[in-house]
């Protein structure tokens, strides 16, 4: 893959652990929506639940914060952003492999996970990338073949020029494949197909196959 000068990573269950945005969505929001209906809070978090399968991961609202806050009338997402914020971390090889890719390639994040999130999230490790794409709140669409497009045009290189890596299957794999970048799918669980990363220590190695 010599013709690589892109690098582009995706977030949540790539960079960062889904800690913080599980904090949100499982407790902090159920907890505020139990309070104001007065609710027991598991009662609470399983009917949040079955409102966020209702709407589903392939429309963008599935993905806004202050969609959410808005239509169950909770108020400002502030707050309840600042109290999970102990939660955002990166996962162990993050910081080496970052710092051995340093120099060699340019390095982007493209997500779909929303700048409110990814502001907070990254801010360990922000300084390693040149630009940060968030899809739903750039694009305002989720990931999908233009959206990689988009970045492609913005940077000012061919598809071909570009590796991703991402824990989606569909988001991260098969869509930007479709328009000739280098996909790779992380796979945490070590379960997936052969072929599937298990971690970011083994992707500066298939960078140069």
């Amino acid at each position: 893959m010599s013709r690589i000068k892109v690098v582009s990573f995706d977030a949540e269950g790539t960079l960062v652990t889904p800690d913080f945005s599980e904090a949100i969505w499982q407790e902090a929001m159920p907890a505020l929506y139990a309070q104001k209906h007065g609710l027991e809070f598991e009662q609470a978090r399983r009917s949040m639940i079955d409102k966020y399968a209702e709407v589903g991961d392939q429309k963008i609202e599935w993905y806004n914060i202050r969609y959410w806050f808005d239509l169950l009338a909770l108020g400002d997402p502030g707050p309840a952003i600042e109290r999970c914020l102990d939660k955002a971390s990166c996962y162990p090889e993050v910081n080496e492999v970052l710092s051995s890719l340093k120099g060699k390639y340019q390095m982007v994040v493209s997500s779909g996970t929303p700048i409110d999130f990814l502001n907070h999230l990254l801010r360990d490790i922000d300084p390693f990338f040149s630009h940060v794409f968030s899809s739903t709140s750039h694009y305002q669409q989720i990931k999908c073949p233009e959206f990689y497009l988009a970045i492609c045009q913005q940077l000012k290189v061919e598809p071909g020029e570009v590796a991703h890596v991402g824990d989606s299957r569909q988001f991260d794999f098969l869509i930007p494949q479709q328009i000739g970048i280098n996909a790779f799918y992380l796979d945490r669980s070590g379960k997936e197909r052969e072929g599937a990363l298990v971690n970011l220590s083994q992707l500066e190695s298939r960078l140069q196959d």
